[in-house]
């Protein structure tokens, strides 16, 4: 909300030395993102959270009742946005995403609760843009835009469409549509995707993008054309060409698994475009890279250390984010009438916050978070999302051929590309032993299963998949399956995917990892089968143990559970599972595990 009179008249009064400042910062380097110099011997005046007076001598704004800091010639930088995340993916609530990211000089997040939104519609989205109001940070939501992401390819929890889309968008909070992961709906003139996108440019606000295809012909341009404003799934120099040229923001995300920074940001550091137009997210991070490696002061470092000069790699994490959705009025640069959200660093290139000010208010200092976060209880329908009809057997994940024994069939199997989001359509020579396809840890080989969740059907959907490594009987399941949510597991051993299937039925949602028919790895996600209530230490110790989990299964990826997650977004290629079967994403059609005649 930006000033009215009289916050305006007392900005003005304290920056002529009418009225004491309630915060004054001195002696420090301002990096002035908006004009790109770094100006030494600025203070800094701030009353009711806001900026009143940025300059070489604040003395004049100064009382005995003004708190006082020295910069002591460290840099003066305004505080990170994250413009693309969701907060579910660090399988935490927003409030304890705050707390662990604000020490870290995150100060304002645009967050897209689509995952919540699969399994709970609308009114589990009032429940993040409620929560996110309480924050002594920035948060805005995004609404959903596709519940379910890829219409006729699988079952949500719950469906979102142009009415819930209106209805939100008066809402307090947010900020636009989120991404627009149906880009063969909007390139094909789907009415449903293409009304989304009009109520929320009637409302003037910003429609996300996500265009998962390497096809940058008619698709992409169709796509463009229907009005989304930025996009994130672009992985190479090329993708971010295209999309800054068409008038696209590119948003460069690196994440805990999906690092597409070092390839796209290659369009500015040696193809020599604008930065103007280039904003940095991370996407998706989990509980324990909030807690060991940061948020988005990771993201500056690394794309600092691939290239930009400091002050591009900060302006494309702050002023560029705030004018992309309409709020340089408000924060993304240090600069009278605006937030008062300023970082004391001393580092540039190894990013770091000594001291965060975020609303006027010092919140965290080394580390430490200062200030106190909203309480917050989730209703019990929250709690409760994990249904399934009856506990599930070893025979539930059978995986049938009318193949004779020591016949071998030709399998359609999905190929894991690490710390990437798609993944490969590979054709798989499997045997056959007493009319069933088994895992082949020599062909790097497991089952997946997708068991629906939502509203216990029975329904359970098994495939295969390739590069997770496992060599032990083992299998790891997860509640968190991007985008609609049931459950995934992944096994070497039938028997243990029915254990690790039936564990998260009793706690209502997770991950965990069963070796040999015992769980060694287990996190509990009661909201919404996504989130916990704990601290992000806490989940990212129990996340830990499900990492440790992956490796004494065998697998050496980086992020693995993060990976299993997106083994069911059926709207990035090349091939997913669903509810419905398996996904050939690239021709949006249902193709069979194991090959008719082989």
């Amino acid at each position: 909300m930006m000033p009215n009179i009289t916050l305006t008249k007392k900005l003005v009064d304290v920056a002529m030395g009418r009225k004491s400042a309630d915060l004054v910062v001195r002696h420090g380097v301002w990096v002035s993102v908006q004009s790109g110099e770094y100006v030494p011997d600025t203070d800094i005046a701030i009353v009711d959270g806001r900026i009143a007076y940025v300059g070489p001598d604040a003395s004049h704004t100064v009382s005995k009742d003004t708190v006082v800091i020295d910069a002591g010639g460290k840099y003066l930088v305004p505080g990170l946005l994250d413009a693309h995340m969701h907060v579910e993916s660090g399988m935490i609530t927003v409030t304890e995403f705050v707390r662990a990211v604000a020490p870290h000089g995150t100060t304002g997040m645009f967050i897209d609760p689509h995952e919540i939104a699969n399994v709970f519609g609308l009114k589990g989205v009032k429940l993040m843009v409620d929560e996110a109001a309480g924050q002594p940070i920035h948060v805005w939501v995004q609404m959903p835009s596709c519940v379910p992401s890829a219409p006729g390819l699988e079952t949500p929890g719950a469906v979102i469409g142009p009415d819930e889309v209106a209805e939100a968008m008066q809402w307090d909070g947010i900020i636009g549509l989120g991404e627009m992961m149906n880009f063969t709906g909007v390139s094909g003139g789907d009415e449903k995707m293409l009304a989304e996108m009009v109520v929320t440019h009637q409302a003037h606000k910003v429609v996300g993008g996500h265009y998962a295809s390497p096809d940058l012909g008619l698709p992409f341009h169709g796509y463009v054309a229907g009005g989304a404003e930025d996009d994130h799934e672009g992985t190479n120099v090329d993708d971010a060409i295209a999309r800054v040229r068409q008038g696209m923001k590119v948003m460069l995300r690196y994440g805990s698994a999906w690092h597409d920074v070092s390839e796209q940001v290659r369009a500015v550091t040696k193809h020599k475009l604008a930065p103007r137009h280039f904003i940095l997210c991370t996407d998706d991070s989990h509980a324990g890279t909030l807690s060991s490696d940061g948020h988005m002061d990771r993201v500056l470092r690394h794309a600092i250390s691939e290239g930009l000069e400091p002050m591009t790699a900060i302006q494309m994490a702050t002023l560029n984010a705030a004018e992309h959705f309409g709020l340089s009025r408000e924060m993304g640069m240090i600069a009278p009438g605006r937030w008062a959200d300023v970082l004391i660093v001393d580092d540039l290139s190894d990013f770091r916050a000594e001291l965060v000010v975020a609303k006027g208010q010092v919140i965290a200092q080394n580390g430490e978070l200062l200030t106190d976060l909203p309480q917050v209880a989730y209703p019990d329908w929250a709690r409760q999302s994990v249904h399934l009809k009856r506990a599930l057997k070893a025979q539930d994940f059978a995986l049938k051929t009318g193949a004779g024994d020591g016949e071998s069939v030709t399998a359609n199997v999905i190929g894991v590309i690490e710390n990437q989001a798609p993944t490969r359509h590979l054709k798989m020579e499997m045997a056959v032993n007493a009319g069933e396809v088994h895992s082949d840890a020599g062909k790097d080989v497991a089952k997946v299963a997708l068991v629906e969740r939502h509203r216990g059907t029975g329904g359970v959907q098994v495939g295969l998949v390739s590069g997770f490594g496992f060599n032990q009987p083992c299998a790891v399941a997860s509640t968190v399956a991007h985008d609609s949510h049931h459950m995934i597991v992944v096994g070497t051993d039938e028997a243990s995917m029915a254990v690790a299937a039936n564990k998260l039925a009793e706690v209502g949602g997770g991950q965990v990892v069963v070796k040999d028919g015992k769980v060694i790895g287990l996190v509990e996600l009661k909201i919404a089968g996504l989130m916990s209530t704990e601290r992000a230490d806490v989940v990212a110790q129990k996340a830990d143990t499900v990492l440790e989990g992956f490796r004494a299964c065998g697998c050496s990826l980086n992020n693995p559970n993060m990976q299993l997650s997106l083994l069911a977004l059926v709207v990035i290629p090349e091939l997913r599972i669903s509810d419905k079967g398996l996904v050939d994403v690239t021709n949006l059609e249902f193709v069979p595990v194991i090959e008719p005649g082989s």
